[in-house]
């Protein structure tokens, strides 16, 4: 174990709480969350709104911070981590932990009270699920730690949803769907040029477990599944041209970029899916908000 983990003299910053909470990836929850809010059938106070998205970001944050808690021993090894607080000991792993607990339990209790406790309960449920099932159990157990882990993601717009309604419907198990298999071929393009990093430190990534061809026939299997999904909406009658419009064209070029890494053996392709991937799930979600207000 790296004794950067064990260091308990190097004093915490604001900075280095706010990196626990994995801004970035905080960022593409609440947006999602967002659109689960702007499609969902009737509306919220203005102060609703503000509470149910304050809550989803620290819902977010609190997996997050609990998530670097427990990963501080292999996040210490690979190189993309290793300067996280924790392994880098500018946070001690007790203070991580309290912070992601007390998050955890403000954000679901304050969403409870400001808007509902239906959503409240997918938030405690999406917090539960990302910190328990996927960081604790599935991350370091098997290949298929994304492709089940992935629900953590897919909850944001079920809870935007839920907040304005107060229910679970099928359009919002659609919007939970797409995230769902979006995340795979997501993340796998990450594990590609990252497969050393993982295997170093003992996460049996796909890439990792089952090398990097069937890995890429994996993501260009879950694409199509995705373009699927995103189609759905529109051919249910559940949004209008301009997002099905927007979806086919961002599911076909999703494919290409898939097409392209299986048949790339370096790492240009997968580095751009990866970026790829994530200007299409914001531009997808933003289409939809766009045919929905529109």
């Amino acid at each position: 174990m790296s004794s950067a983990i064990l260091s308990d003299t190097t004093p915490s910053s604001v900075r280095d709480f706010v990196t626990l909470l994995k801004p970035g990836v905080m960022s593409l929850v609440v947006f999602t969350g967002v659109a689960g809010m702007v499609v969902a059938p009737g509306s919220l106070h203005p102060f609703q709104q503000i509470m149910t998205l304050m809550c989803i970001a620290m819902g977010s944050g609190a997996g997050a911070a609990m998530n670097m808690w427990f990963d501080r021993d292999i996040d210490a090894i690979m190189k993309r981590t290793q300067n996280r607080p924790v392994p880098a000991g500018r946070v001690a792993p007790d203070d991580a932990l309290a912070f992601g607990l007390f998050m955890a339990v403000a954000s679901v209790m304050l969403m409870g009270l400001s808007t509902n406790w239906v959503s409240a309960g997918i938030l405690a449920a999406a917090i539960a699920f990302y910190v328990l099932i996927y960081t604790m159990w599935l991350k370091r157990s098997t290949p298929q730690n994304i492709v089940i882990g992935g629900a953590a993601g897919a909850f944001p717009p079920m809870i935007g949803w839920a907040a304005v309604t107060g229910d679970v419907s099928l359009q919002s198990a659609l919007l939970f769907a797409i995230i769902f298999l979006w995340t795979p071929p997501h993340f796998w393009a990450l594990a590609l040029y990252k497969c050393g990093d993982y295997a170093k430190a003992g996460v049996p990534m796909m890439p990792v477990v089952a090398g990097q061809k069937s890995t890429k026939n994996q993501m260009i299997f879950y694409t199509w599944l995705l373009l699927a999904a995103t189609l759905a909406l529109p051919a249910l009658g559940m949004t209008g041209m301009v997002y099905g419009v927007s979806a086919a064209v961002l599911g076909v070029l999703f494919l290409f970029h898939v097409y392209k890494t299986r048949s790339d053996e370096t790492e240009k392709w997968p580095r751009k899916t990866f970026g790829y991937s994530i200007l299409y799930l914001f531009a997808l979600f933003t289409a939809l908000m766009l045919d929905s207000v529109l």
